[in-house]
């Protein structure tokens, strides 16, 4: 593994850039974003309850016996039902926010080359890398978000858009370890 520190630490950065450019200049995940109706009155509502930053469930229950209740069954008829991440309050930090990025892409990389390390040989041609490695990673970049519409209630529309971010991901990490492999 320690020989792969150079496709790991390329991978990674090149996903960092590729993702910029995705996030950046291609702007197809301005669709992932909607603003409440009346932002206003929400944020001021929201403001005058002393929320703090947390994840958040409406309406929200202890137990299963609970969300049986006729109580409670109506309060989920009645709606709206959802889930809130409440964030602390200024600016986004965008440093911290892409700092941890890269960490993440760093060990997205780390374990694709640990997965490739311990399935191929050291005279492993450039198209079993690039499989092995680019399956490792889409299953962390690309399978992640699905998740996020089963149990959080993603609209699917932002899962298949990260989907598709995460095969990109995925192709140019496979790219790198196969082009960087130590033979």
């Amino acid at each position: 593994l320690l020989s792969l520190w150079m496709p790991i630490v390329v991978a990674a950065v090149l996903v960092f850039v590729v993702s910029a450019i995705v996030h950046m200049a291609l702007g197809y995940h301005k669709a992932d974003y909607k603003k409440l109706p009346d932002e206003d009155g929400t944020l001021a509502a929201l403001r005058a309850s002393s929320i703090r930053p947390g994840y958040y469930v409406f309406p929200h229950c202890m137990d299963p016996k609970e969300a049986q209740t006729p109580a409670m069954q109506e309060k989920f008829r009645g709606g709206p039902v959802g889930m809130l991440t409440v964030v602390p309050s200024g600016p986004p930090n965008m440093g911290k926010l892409l700092g941890l990025w890269f960490v993440y892409t760093l060990l997205v990389s780390l374990f694709a080359g640990y997965v490739a390390s311990r399935t191929l040989g050291a005279t492993a041609d450039y198209l079993a890398v690039f499989r092995v490695a680019g399956a490792a990673a889409f299953m962390s970049y690309a399978l992640a978000p699905f998740a996020e519409s089963i149990w959080k209630g993603q609209p699917w529309g932002n899962t298949v858009r990260a989907m598709i971010d995460g095969l990109v991901y995925a192709l140019v990490t496979g790219g790198a370890f196969g082009w960087l492999w130590p033979r």
